[in-house]
């Protein structure tokens, strides 16, 4: 996310008509850049590429065909050794069965920033959070003061990956900034649950006080059936007011919640809400129910997302000082400022509770030209270790050890020099995640880059198989086959 409080008010216009463009072996792999060996304290070139000896760049796809450099790219999920990557303007599918030769096999356009994406067998979930004239892949920009603009998740039949279709949409208040799946107890059904924020009062589709979910039932053999069938309030009591942390920033009132990961075998939740972190049991689908609710009014100022270790007993949340366009990576925020939140779960049923342990930031100083804040990432599947690789934007991507949760520290690293020297222009990774034994980056300007981590630490990693991965719906993972 880029700004949070103006994701409303999107001044980029996107107008295009919709369209699948089946590319078939097009992999139009970029040549790779100039590697400079790794240094603590200088500052890389524009576009040069520094990183530790552990982790090195394998691939580059850069946008392409209807999508350009100003296609903000977005979020990631996979299916079938494919990845897909949204962007604000559609969607890309990437046959990655081959990491060293990522192909596009097609491509979507159907603007509506973010089109974060989540997937469920043959079905993809894009969220939209920009209003729109119509709920189709043709619609255009709309002001959101106009009852009549559209906001929400669209839904497409993926199993032929080479033609996405266009199947169904469900509109919901403040549109869809992410999206969450849940599947039923029964298999029958998945549940989407919606994160969206920032209600106003000229806003008619979305009115303050918004401290709700909204959750859409998706019956999983007639999706086009898809419709909301829930709002529960988490924050009945509004949540946090917002203010000023110590150090003079802002902190965000809670209107909603940006992100929230599932954990549907634990039958729990972590919301990363703005002022608040939670931890929900949605043992009911749908009257999830806040367990315990914890507040950094020292040092956050924007939670963003939250990711479980694999036991299920600790919690990483972000903070998004700045809203992912801000240079917080200087020494003037410290280690603190747009950092990670680790915390602990202790107790049991009711009377667990989230335990604050530690902060985690990256240790590389960058410039005052780059955006870099704590964003996406996802575990490194390692038995008996907590292990996470994560988008830091121009601060590129860490891979970071938090076992002992008191003391976490980066054991490898990948970046990018500033776009800029001169002026800050935003870019970096936006999401980094692990699937099938190497991490896949997009990159907001770049496109998709894979990273092979070689490192004895993490080499039983390489043995975990997924079909299916979605950042925010976790399962515990292990060595072979899973899902």
């Amino acid at each position: 996310m880029l700004q949070p409080g103006l994701k409303r008010r999107l001044t980029r216009v996107f107008v295009s008509a919709a369209a699948v463009a089946a590319l078939g072996a097009s992999s139009a792999l970029a040549a790779p850049a100039v590697v400079a060996e790794p240094s603590a304290t200088t500052i890389p070139g524009v576009d040069e590429i520094v990183h530790s000896p552990n982790l090195r760049s394998i691939a580059n796809v850069p946008q392409q065909g209807p999508f350009t450099k100003d296609s903000t790219g977005t979020d990631i999920a996979f299916t079938k050794g494919h990845a897909i990557v949204g962007t604000y303007d559609g969607f890309n599918v990437f046959d990655v069965r081959n990491p060293y030769r990522p192909k596009i096999v097609s491509q979507v356009l159907c603007p509506g920033g973010q089109n974060d994406v989540s997937i469920s067998g043959d079905l993809l979930f894009l969220s939209t959070d920009a209003s729109r004239s119509d709920n189709s892949c043709n619609s255009v920009s709309k002001p959101a003061s106009d009852k009549t603009a559209w906001e929400g998740i669209k839904i497409f039949d993926i199993s032929n990956l080479a033609a996405p279709k266009y199947v169904a949409a469900v509109e919901t208040d403040c549109g869809s900034h992410t999206n969450t799946l849940v599947p039923d107890k029964r298999g029958k059904d998945v549940y989407i649950y919606v994160s969206s924020y920032a209600p106003a009062a000229n806003l008619p589709d979305c009115q303050p006080p918004h401290d709700k979910l909204s959750i859409i039932k998706v019956p999983v053999k007639d999706p086009a059936k898809a419709s909301l069938v829930a709002t529960p309030v988490l924050f009945p009591d509004g949540g946090n007011e917002g203010g000023t942390n110590p150090d003079g920033t802002r902190r965000s009132a809670t209107t909603g919640c940006h992100d929230l990961t599932a954990l549907p075998e634990k039958d729990l939740m972590a919301g990363a809400c703005m002022g608040d972190g939670v931890l929900i049991d949605i043992s009911d689908r749908l009257k999830p129910r806040v367990i315990n609710r914890v507040q950094d009014n020292v040092n956050f100022a924007f939670w963003h997302s939250a990711t479980f270790n694999n036991d299920a007993t600790k919690i990483v949340f972000t903070d998004e000082l700045g809203g992912g366009g801000m240079a917080t990576c200087l020494e003037k925020f410290g280690s603190t400022r747009g950092a990670n939140g680790i915390y602990e779960i202790t107790g049991r049923g009711d009377d667990r509770k989230l335990e604050f342990r530690s902060y985690y930031k990256i240790p590389r100083l960058q410039s005052e030209t780059e955006n870099c804040v704590a964003h996406n990432g996802s575990l490194v599947p390692m038995p008996g270790k907590d292990i996470m690789v994560q988008s830091w934007y121009q601060g590129g991507v860490s891979v970071w050890d938090f076992t002992d949760s008191t003391k976490p520290k980066e054991i490898a690293y990948w970046e990018r020099g500033p776009l800029s020297n001169e002026k800050l222009v935003g870019g970096g990774t936006w999401s980094a995640y692990w699937y099938n034994g190497y991490i896949f980056s997009s990159d907001i300007v770049k496109g998709l880059d894979v990273l092979d981590l070689n490192d004895w630490r993490t080499f039983p990693a390489k043995l975990v198989r997924q079909n299916q991965f979605n950042a925010q719906t976790q399962y515990k993972l292990h060595p072979g086959f899973n899902n």
